[in-house]
C-alpha cells in the first residue's frame, strides 16, 4: 500500500459523510483510509458503514475522548502506507486527487516529505446543495492556501517561508510523508502534556507534529506541490475561536522551535516578523476575550514585550487601522 489517508474524528458526522464521499468519488483506489473516532456521542461506525464497500477502511473508537494530539498519533499508528496523508474531517478532496498524488510521489520517490497545496472555501458554500455533497459542484474558483504556481524541489526548512505556507506546517493536513521515519521520531514528543484535552493549551499538544517533521525531515529531500489537491472548509472546527491565539503565539513558538533546529537566522528573522502582521489586534482580541481565546494558555505579558522588537509587531496598528477604513469605505 502506498498510501494512508488518515482522519481523526469527532462528534462531526455530516462533514465526515462528505469527506468520504470525496474520498469514495475518486478513481484511483491505491489507497486505504485510517479513521479514529474521539469518542464521539454519534454512531461514527454506523456512518461509515456504507463507504467500506467503495473503500479500504480501518475504523477505530477511542474508549474516552483523547485530545486531539493523541488522537492523531492513534490513527497514524493505524496506517500502513507508504506515506501518510492526515485531513481533517471536514475537509474535501478535488476530483482526481488521489491519482495526481500517487503519479508525484512514484515518480519522486526519493522525496520523504510532500507538502500539498489546498484550497479555502466557507462551509456555507456547502448548505446550497444535497447531502453528501458532491465534489464535482465546487466552485471553479476558490483561493489557494499558498499562491506560487510552480512545483518546487527543496530541502524541508525552505518550506518555512510565508511565500509557500503563511502558518508554517502548523496546518497538518497539507502534509504528505514517510510513515516511517514519522514512527521512528515519536520519542522527541512528551506525551505527559500531550495528554492535556484542552485543544491548543500547551506548545506540546498543539504543534507535537513540527517536532517530529524536524526530528525525522529536516535534512530531508522535500517536494513543494503547487496544485490543490483538497478543499479546507473554513468556520467548522471546534477551534475556530482560538484562531488569534495561534497565530500570535503557537505560530512564533514554533517558528523559535523551526530556529533551534536549524532554520537559517535570517529565514527565523522574515517569518517571525510575518507571523505578527495581526499582533496588536489579536492580541487586544484575545485579552477581551479571556479564557474562551486562550488568555490562560500563555504568559502574555512577557509574550507581549518579548515580540517588541519586531517591526511588524508595530506595524500591525497601521495595517489594523487601514483594513478598518478599507471596510467602513466598502460598507458606505
Amino acid at each position: 500500500m502506498l498510501l494512508s489517508i488518515c482522519i481523526p474524528t469527532y462528534n462531526r458526522p455530516e462533514s465526515l459523510i462528505n469527506c468520504l464521499n470525496s474520498l469514495a468519488k475518486q478513481k484511483e483506489k491505491n489507497f486505504e483510509v485510517c479513521i479514529s473516532d474521539n469518542c464521539s456521542k454519534k454512531n461514527i461506525k454506523k456512518i461509515i458503514t456504507p463507504y467500506k464497500k467503495k473503500l479500504k477502511i480501518r475504523f477505530k473508537k477511542n474508549k474516552k475522548n483523547l485530545g486531539f494530539a493523541l488522537n492523531l498519533l492513534n490513527v497514524s499508528s493505524m496506517a500502513r502506507g507508504k506515506y501518510i496523508w492526515f485531513i481533517g474531517d471536514d475537509d474535501l478532496l478535488i476530483p482526481g486527487a488521489i491519482k495526481y498524488l500517487i503519479k508525484l510521489l512514484k515518480k519522486n520517490s526519493t522525496f520523504e516529505f510532500f507538502w500539498i497545496n489546498t484550497f479555502y472555501l466557507n462551509a456555507r458554500y456547502l448548505r446550497n446543495f444535497k447531502k453528501p455533497f458532491d465534489i464535482k459542484k465546487l466552485p471553479k474558483k476558490m483561493i489557494p492556501h499558498s499562491k506560487l504556481k510552480k512545483d518546487k524541489k527543496i530541502l524541508f526548512f525552505d518550506l518555512i517561508d510565508p511565500k509557500i505556507s503563511f502558518d508554517f506546517l502548523l496546518g497538518i493536513f497539507v502534509c504528505v510523508f514517510r510513515r516511517d521515519k514519522w514512527n521512528n521520531n515519536l520519542d522527541v514528543i512528551d506525551q505527559k502534556l500531550m495528554k492535556d484535552p484542552r485543544s491548543w493549551s500547551n506548545f506540546e499538544n498543539t504543534c507535537f507534529f513540527i517536532k517530529i517533521f524536524c526530528s525525522a525531515f529536516k535534512n530531508s529531500k522535500t517536494y513543494f506541490c503547487a496544485k490543490p489537491l483538497s478543499v479546507n472548509l473554513l468556520g467548522i472546527r471546534e477551534w475556530s475561536s482560538l484562531y488569534e491565539f495561534v497565530e500570535i503565539v503557537r505560530i512564533p513558538e514554533a517558528l523559535d522551535y523551526y530556529r533551534s533546529q536549524g532554520l537559517g537566522f535570517f529565514k527565523y528573522l522574515k517569518s517571525k516578523n510575518y507571523a505578527l502582521r495581526n499582533f496588536f489586534n489579536y492580541f487586544c482580541k484575545i485579552v477581551v476575550g479571556g479564557k474562551e481565546k486562550g488568555l490562560g494558555y500563555v504568559k502574555f505579558k512577557r509574550h507581549f514585550l518579548s515580540n517588541l522588537v519586531y517591526p511588524n509587531a508595530w506595524f500591525s496598528i497601521i495595517y489594523f487601522l487601514l483594513r478598518s477604513i478599507k471596510k467602513i469605505k466598502f460598507n458606505v
